[in-house]
């Protein structure tokens, strides 16, 4: 049997508000579970494929400087 994990996370989150996308972030990094880490990867996904470049640089360069 194969399940589309990303297709049911898009059917999931599909028509959120900008306060409920902001929500399931923050919700998902407070309780830091595993299980919540397949969701923000989507989210991050959507992101990226919205995106220009410039934006992508920045976020990238961001990230980049957190880990230090």
């Amino acid at each position: 049997m194969s399940f589309n994990l990303r297709g049911a996370i898009m059917a999931n989150i599909k028509g959120s508000s900008e306060a409920d996308v902001e929500a399931t972030i923050q919700d998902a990094i407070q309780k830091g579970e595993e299980k919540m880490l397949p969701g923000l990867g989507v989210l991050f996904e959507v992101y990226w494929q919205q995106a220009n470049e410039h934006q992508k640089d920045e976020l990238c360069q961001q990230i980049s400087a957190g880990l230090q």
